[in-house]
């Protein structure tokens, strides 16, 4: 007998494949969708002995290069030994045949996540305890040699802002649904400044932000890094300014963000303690030059929005209503940048 309470996937082929692919795992399953996996449906697998997580691509047709599950499945694998804590990952399947699309299965840890970076269910030593946790797990990232856990070919050569700011103009213009001023403008400052050089390639998170991070309940230690789908090998500016940049937003469930709030009465770091403590686990006397990576950071958040929302207008959202929310926060990001930037 199968048990079921969510018709998003369907569990005859899930149980099926289980069978096949994790024998020892025992039925019958119960699958429940998370409210997170925007880009990437995330399922909870319940079975007589335990849990597991399911992620998949969604249905329908998709931009090119999006939604790389397998690049997700690839690297946590490889971070597996390291010390930036990953999920252990079970099995990945490429074959759309099985299940409806390519998926893999990986490990259930029982933490808590935090969509609010204001954290306000906890009080301010443990709020502390999740930044300092936070920030020690980002310098743990970018010290992990690529070539020494197998990734050394995880990413192209070349500049890396070039190549991700040519790589989501085509993503935004392929989901372009009508023109956005302020993007135009932004983008056509990105191409003219884009940094020339940049140090030893590392591994790059891609949205390194609190709400992918799990915790432990009781003591508040990082668990597991998640959501690596836009992971790769570059600049590692590039995740302290996608925290920096989320942080520059409105706070609430939808902006994620801490614009206006006193950061210092909650226990949470300012932007410049946030990169000074990062600088000082790497030993870096010199702190970097984040002008351009922050700009790009909101570009990139924007044309990932609107491809949320156009997936949402095509109806192969995840989450449909909340996929036309987040699109309306394309221009917001775009104008943020220009702000910072003073244009």
């Amino acid at each position: 007998m199968i048990a079921q309470n969510v018709t998003s996937v369907d569990l005859e082929k899930v149980t099926s494949a289980l069978s096949l692919h994790m024998p020892e795992r025992r039925g019958p399953w119960f699958i429940a969708k998370t409210e997170f996996g925007q880009s990437n449906p995330t399922f909870i697998l319940t079975g007589s002995d335990g849990k597991l997580v399911l992620r998949k691509k969604p249905q329908g047709e998709l931009l090119k290069s999006a939604h790389m599950i397998e690049r997700e499945f690839e690297v946590m694998s490889a971070l597996e030994k390291t010390d930036v804590p990953v999920p252990k990952m079970h099995y990945l399947c490429e074959d759309p045949a099985e299940i409806g699309t390519p998926y893999f299965v990986m490990e259930y840890l029982d933490g808590q996540s935090f969509l609010d970076p204001r954290i306000p269910e906890i009080g301010i030593l443990e709020r502390k305890k999740v930044y300092k946790e936070t920030i020690k797990a980002l310098a743990n990232l970018h010290q992990v040699d690529p070539g020494s856990v197998g990734l050394s070919s995880f990413g192209k050569s070349g500049n890396y802002f070039s190549r991700q700011f040519s790589r989501w103009s085509r993503q935004y213009y392929s989901s372009k649904t009508h023109n956005i001023l302020p993007m135009e403008i932004l983008m056509q400052w990105l191409s003219e400044n884009v940094p020339e050089g940049e140090g030893r390639a590392r591994l790059v998170h891609g949205d390194w932000r609190l709400d992918n991070l799990l915790f432990h309940k009781k003591d508040f230690k990082l668990v597991a890094v998640l959501d690596w789908e836009l992971s790769t090998l570059g600049d590692p500016r590039a995740d302290l300014a996608s925290q920096i940049m989320q942080w520059s937003m409105p706070p609430g469930d939808e902006g994620r963000g801490l614009a206006g709030v006193n950061r210092r009465d909650l226990g949470v770091p300012e932007d410049n303690e946030f990169v000074e403590l990062y600088c000082q686990i790497l030993g870096l006397s010199d702190l970097p030059d984040l002008e351009f990576p922050i700009a790009f950071c909101y570009f990139r958040m924007a044309a990932i929005l609107q491809g949320v929302k156009k997936r949402a207008l095509n109806g192969n959202a995840s989450n449909p209503e909340k996929a036309v929310k987040m699109g309306e926060y394309v221009e917001l990001f775009a104008r943020k940048a220009l702000e910072r930037l003073k244009i």
